[in-house]
């Protein structure tokens, strides 16, 4: 007989974690389980390319909570377990240990999936995604002093790996299929020229307009082969992004499209079953649009509405998307959502390394980024959708706070 539970949490990561102790703490009484296939308690995942690969952190030090938590809030974890079935009709789940437990409620929190490279060579040891703690220590452990280290793709996490293996001491490469600067997807030519900039200061190569077509070596990798030549390597990242995981939810019967689509309270097309995090394309009244969101502020979030909608509150998504990154001296925060068609402000020198950045369309501001300069965080959200010209904007002789 399937065991009962009021909630079941499926993926422990830092969503499924959060929305956990966001229950407890709006008093919600019902047993939980927490289903994850990560071995270890939930943590938290930014720490990965930041304290774990630059400090050489343990991962169990960025926990969420202690594991003794867990029970002392009648929460069963059943960690390094998978659900490989949700019968909707009859409200349980299927464990890959052949166990059931049965639901009130079904939270999905199940994350993204890194995309990898399907080239020959692609099954050679020291070929890495970071997703996880267990990845984020196996990269550490490759580097070292004049280690070559080739990074295929220049987002986020590509770029954080670069800063991070250098720091170390590593001969770094980042493998761009475009001549487009780093992260000009989202930030623009002018500010992906200026992180491009930043890393090239600091010893980091690019090689552009380069596909890769192979990895070579014996047992381990010795090269990345690619289009424009090849990248000598005794460890490679890929780091072309990541798909939301969403076969459990799909095979459910959920909608989905980029992600499972959920209301403004996380609620999908089933009314016993809630997504959060990575996989939730989720309607942001705020912005009057659905957005989906890989980055753990949006994830922090999501849980707390997502609790809310459970234990009767009435909280709703209704915030502008926020992430941020370190990359060697640089530190920045980033809200709002700019687009390639936007303006591009700058209040402040680049040079300096201490500026403020302003995304700018039809009069409004869009999004907005600070680079080394700090305090004004709620200042720059509450701008996101305001009418302010750009000249107002890059005259520092006005406050920001008066904007």
């Amino acid at each position: 007989m399937a065991e009962e539970f009021g909630t079941v949490v499926i993926g422990a990561g830092l969503a499924g974690g959060t929305v956990v102790e966001s229950l407890r703490d709006a008093g919600y009484t019902a047993r939980i389980a927490l289903v994850g296939t990560d071995p270890a308690a939930p943590y938290y995942r930014p720490d990965l390319s930041k304290k774990v690969m630059i400090e050489g952190s343990d991962p169990a030090d960025s926990a969420l909570r202690g594991e003794d938590w867990y029970s002392a809030h009648d929460v069963e974890t059943l960690f390094g377990t998978s659900v490989t079935a949700v019968d909707t009709d009859a409200q349980t789940l299927t464990l890959d240990d052949g166990g059931d437990l049965s639901y009130g409620q079904v939270i999905l929190a199940t994350g993204s999936v890194p995309r990898t490279l399907d080239v020959p060579g692609a099954q050679l040891g020291n070929i890495h995604t970071l997703r996880d703690a267990g990845d984020a220590v196996a990269i550490r452990s490759q580097f070292g002093e004049g280690k070559k280290v080739a990074i295929i793709g220049g987002g986020w996490i590509g770029l954080e790996v670069a800063a991070a293996a250098k720091s170390h001491g590593c001969d770094v490469t980042v493998i761009l299929h475009t001549d487009a600067p780093p992260l000009s997807g989202v930030l623009g030519q002018e500010l992906g020229e200026y992180f491009e900039d930043l890393h090239r200061k600091n010893g980091v190569n690019f090689l552009k307009n380069a596909d890769t077509t192979a990895f070579t070596g014996d047992s381990a990798v010795e090269a990345v082969e690619t289009s424009a030549g090849s990248v000598p390597a005794d460890l490679v990242v890929i780091g072309i992004g990541a798909d939301p995981a969403v076969d459990l939810a799909s095979s459910a019967g959920l909608t989905t499209e980029n992600g499972v689509i959920v209301d403004e309270r996380m609620r999908t097309s089933d009314g016993s079953i809630l997504a959060i995090g990575d996989i939730a394309n989720a309607k942001n009244v705020l912005r009057g649009e659905r957005l989906r969101v890989e980055h753990w502020d949006n994830a922090v979030r999501q849980a707390a509405v997502a609790a809310s909608t459970i234990s009767g509150g009435t909280k709703f998504c209704d915030w502008q998307p926020y992430f941020y990154t370190d990359q060697f001296d640089l530190g920045m925060e980033y809200v709002g959502r700019g687009g390639s068609e936007d303006d591009v402000v700058i209040r402040g020198d680049k040079s300096s390394g201490e500026f403020i950045v302003f995304w700018h369309r039809g009069g409004k501001v869009t999004a907005a980024m600070n680079v080394n300069v700090w305090d004004y965080g709620d200042e720059l959200r509450a701008l996101i959708g305001k009418e302010v010209s750009a000249d107002r904007l890059a005259d520092e002789q006005v406050p920001v706070d008066e904007l």
